[in-house]
Order: C-alpha cells, then sequence, then structure tokens
C-alpha cells in the first residue's frame, strides 16, 4: 500500500489523552486513511490533566480537524467546548472532538460502539443485571447506553460519590434505578452473586500492567459475560480469569473499532473500512506482545 505524503494540505487528526503510549488508534486510523486515499494523517498528544484547556486551545491554533478524547479527560473537557451533542450531554462524558472552522463540537460514540458490539455477540441487556466497575466517562456512556435498553446496574467505584453522581444522571435520564456500592472485597463478592455481566470500565489490566485484574475466576460464574473495555493486551488478566470460569468473554478491541469508525465518519465524511481498521488494530497489538 503506497504511503501518502504529508503536505501544508494534510488534515490532521489525532487522540489525546494520558497515558496515550499504548494506544493502537493511531495504526487503526493510518491504516484506514491510506486505504481510503485521504490526505489526513493521525497522531497521538499525551496530554496531562493540567494542560487540558491548552491542548483545546490548541486544537483551534493549529486548526486540527479532530481528536479522538481518552482517559482521564472525557468529562472534564465538555465545558472547554463549544457545543455538545444532544447524547454525549446525557450522558456528560466526550470521547469525539469535531473542528468546524474553529467551532470545537463534541459526541459520545463510545455509548453506541459498546451495545454494538454486545448485540453482534448475541448479548441483549434487557432486564439483566449488570455488574459496572468504574465512574469514569466510558462508564457513564456504557451505564447510559444499558440503562436505556432495560438493564439493572450495580455500580462498584473506589470512591463512591463519584459513582453516585454518575448513577443519578444515569437514573433522571433513563428511569432506571442504579445501585452504588463501594468497590471493595465485600461488597464485588455481593455483586457478582446477583449479577449476568460483568463490564470493567476502568483502566486495570492496561498494557503495561497486564498481570492486574480486579476480578479473579472464583467470583465469576460461567452464565457471566464478561466485557473489559480495556484493549492493550489483546486478552487481559480480567478475561483469562472469566475464561478460567467457563464465561463469554468480550475484548475492547471490537468497541475500540466501532467508536473509532464512527468518530472516523465524523472527521472525514467517509464510511469507515471497519476490515482495514480491525487490521490496523490487531497489527499494532501484536507488536506489543513481541
Amino acid at each position: 500500500m503506497k504511503s501518502r505524503q504529508i503536505s501544508g494540505k494534510t488534515k490532521l487528526v489525532g487522540v489525546m489523552g494520558d497515558p496515550i503510549e499504548h494506544s493502537v488508534s493511531p495504526a487503526m486510523h493510518n491504516m484506514a486513511l491510506n486505504a481510503m486515499g485521504l490526505d489526513y494523517v493521525y497522531v497521538p498528544f499525551n496530554v496531562k490533566k493540567a494542560d487540558l484547556a491548552k491542548a483545546v486551545q490548541a486544537v483551534r491554533a493549529l486548526n486540527i480537524r479532530g481528536l479522538n478524547v481518552t482517559i482521564p479527560h472525557k468529562v472534564e473537557i465538555i465545558p472547554l467546548l463549544d457545543d455538545i451533542d444532544s447524547l454525549a450531554r446525557a450522558i456528560g462524558a466526550v470521547n469525539v472532538l469535531v473542528n468546524n472552522d474553529g467551532i470545537l463540537k463534541g459526541y459520545n460514540t463510545d455509548a453506541e460502539g459498546f451495545l454494538h458490539v454486545l448485540l453482534e455477540h448475541g448479548v441483549e441487556p434487557e432486564g439483566k443485571n449488570v455488574v459496572i466497575l468504574g465512574a469514569g466517562g466510558a462508564a457513564r456512556a456504557i451505564a447510559f447506553t444499558l440503562a436505556g435498553r432495560g438493564a439493572n446496574l450495580i455500580m462498584l467505584n473506589r470512591t463512591p460519590s463519584n459513582a453516585a453522581k454518575c448513577a443519578a444522571d444515569v437514573s433522571n435520564a433513563t428511569g432506571q434505578t442504579v445501585e452504588v456500592l463501594t468497590l471493595d472485597e465485600k461488597n464485588l463478592s455481593d455483586a457478582m452473586e446477583r449479577g449476568h455481566i460483568l463490564v470493567n470500565t476502568t483502566s486495570v489490566g492496561m498494557f503495561p500492567e497486564k498481570n492486574d485484574a480486579l476480578v479473579s475466576s472464583n467470583l465469576i460464574r460461567p452464565h457471566f459475560i464478561v466485557a473489559d473495555i480495556v484493549y492493550n493486551p489483546y486478552k487481559t488478566r480480567l478475561l483469562i480469569e472469566a475464561e478460567k470460569a467457563g464465561a463469554m468473554t468480550i475484548n475492547g478491541l471490537e468497541m475500540l473499532i466501532w467508536q473509532g469508525a464512527l468518530a472516523f465518519e465524523k472527521w472525514t465524511g467517509k464510511k469507515a473500512p471497519l476490515n482495514v481498521m480491525r487490521k490496523g488494530a490487531t497489527q499494532a497489538l501484536k507488536s506489543y506482545e513481541k
């Protein structure tokens, strides 16, 4: 495949977060952009919390076409933008930024991406008890989506006040009651006894801390569906533990691909080549495993 020549006409897109070294999004998006013959380049930006406002100003100043927004900026970025899509506003988290002539608009593609992956695996969340670990931006999107689909949610977070705010917002928007518990051994065990689906929305288990997991196989039953939004490594310690217990597992790569495809389309106006994006992301992950 012929490489693109970067010029003064090349449009810049990328991802900002902290940490960012683990991201396979640059490989995934650049392979897709190249395959489509589009004059764009996708780069990673490591942005500390203290520098978020300056980074958003830089998007305008440098005429960056758009960004993916990841940990830990999905919530804090909202007041810095000019406009927020109605879904992203309801969720209270943004993972995609689009720059239209200096007007910055935020979107959330995490929600649609996660639901698509569940349904693709034959998992209908309606009426299921879903245990959600974490209360950050990704948790908000997933909780909003699942509650809107009729799932019963149990959110566990080490800082329960953060989870309580998320739960209140989800309940107000969807009418579903969301239970909030402090993430500790007893509460986790109790929640897992009642659960059907487990979703890890934290960064625990992310490269390079790939041997970490919040839940071990002794708490997981064979009827469980276990989803981890961490995609690097491809098979996290949590998913390994879930497989030991005989549970169905869903890795984070598919969610990354689907939310990335939706972002790609917002930046370029073109239909995303899903198979090419999957190939780029998979190749990048394999390079980490060497």
